[in-house]
């Protein structure tokens, strides 16, 4: 059978490559003293709140269960205009939010409505590899643009106007990112999306991580700025319905009929039962049991972190959002006696039994060098993988 070369050049997602050779190994060590712990996926070990499990209880029992518009429920959109008006204090228009089958939905409607063949993405070296496939799969081309510490491994607009040629169609950022949980100072985002305009170009910027945010320099929405920035959101994350499937695009009013019309074609809708449980997520009570989830996954991070540079695997840049750590480990390799973060992961997982994730996945300047921790786990699992590592790197 013959591939396609567009199949063919998706490269693999080793997140997901090492995370089965982690559950291999999770399934010969669980009677163990030393079972796994999970420190490599970014879904967050809370699941839907109360309300919105009954929610979507309710909509089954009452076989609201039919096609919802394209664009997602009218009661839906609603509510997530309002969040953002009182929690970011923006007018973000229901009419302008679309609701899609997960972030990864809403990336390949925007991607699909915007670029071209040929077309050129500039992005940050390291990032999310998903969003580079993406843009490949509307066959445009994705420009990793090394970024430093300095930086906080986010793009300058210097560098974007640096970059800029005649293919180039715009920039996708992610505020806060994965893999560093780093965000974009407003002011540099700011100049960054004037540029974009003045050229022409497009400003997309992935906001899954916007509701976990701990720092109140960052913690703001690209969509403040201006109309004409696409934003990216999720219900996987603040919201904990990482398996739900469910998303939102945030994009100009000329560009709504088109999305509805791609959306229309390639899925119908976003699924209902979804849909109608998320409405119970900003019911007071569950928007106050996310805010006591928010400062859990704060004082994991602000435990975690500090263990971590004091075991030699230094995090350059103190995440400001999301769940991830950042952390060199060239020093730990030299210490083991292994090359490179691949390596290092492995070594982990076998010795240790802490399951991490190697920097390859997430771009080529110095990824070869670092590796992602996820704090979302508890933080008992926490501890106890400091504990290990310790052991480990003694």
């Amino acid at each position: 059978m013959r591939i396609s070369r567009r199949a063919q050049a998706i490269e693999p997602f080793y997140v997901m490559e090492v995370a089965k050779q982690a559950a291999a190994l999770a399934r010969e060590v669980e009677r163990s003293d030393r079972p796994m712990v999970f420190l490599n996926i970014g879904e967050p070990d809370f699941t839907a709140p109360p309300l919105v499990q009954v929610a979507a209880q309710r909509a089954i029992h009452d076989g609201r269960t039919q096609y919802t518009p394209a664009t997602g429920l009218p009661a839906l959109r609603e509510r997530i205009s309002d969040w953002y008006r009182t929690r970011f204090g923006i007018d973000v228009p229901a009419r302008r939010i679309v609701i899609t089958a997960g972030a990864s939905a809403a990336l390949q409607l925007a991607c699909l409505a915007l670029i071209e063949a040929g077309d050129e993405m500039l992005m940050p070296d390291p990032s999310y590899p998903c969003n580079r496939h993406f843009v490949s799969a509307a066959e445009g081309r994705s420009v990793l643009l090394p970024t430093t510490a300095a930086e906080r491994f986010q793009l300058s607009a210097d560098k974007v106007a640096a970059a800029w040629n005649t293919h180039t169609r715009g920039v996708l950022l992610a505020s806060p990112s994965n893999p560093t949980g780093t965000s974009i100072a407003t002011e540099e985002l700011r100049r960054i999306h004037d540029h974009v305009r003045h050229r022409g170009g497009i400003t997309l910027v992935d906001e899954i991580y916007l509701g976990l945010s701990y720092d109140p320099a960052f913690g703001r929405s690209a969509l403040a700025l201006d109309d004409q920035i696409v934003s990216i959101n999720s219900f996987s994350k603040y919201f904990n319905m990482t398996g739900w499937r469910l998303g939102w695009l945030v994009v100009p009013d000329a560009l709504v009929p088109v999305v509805e019309r791609i959306a229309q074609n390639l899925f119908i809708c976003a699924s209902t039962v979804a849909q109608h449980a998320a409405l119970a997520c900003f019911e007071d009570e569950s928007l106050a049991l996310y805010e006591q989830r928010r400062a859990e996954f704060r004082a994991r991070r602000d435990y975690f972190v500090p263990a971590l540079n004091d075991l030699g695997l230094a995090v350059p840049v103190m995440p400001d959002g999301a769940f991830y750590a950042w952390a060199d480990c060239s020093d730990a390799c030299r210490r083991l006696g292994i090359e490179g973060s691949w390596d290092f992961a492995f070594e982990v997982m076998r010795r240790a039994h802490v399951a991490v994730t190697p920097g390859r996945d997430f771009g080529q300047a110095t990824t070869a060098n670092f590796i992602r921790f996820s704090t979302a786990s508890s933080m008992a699992h926490l501890q106890e993988a400091v504990q290990r590592l310790r052991g480990l790197l003694a």
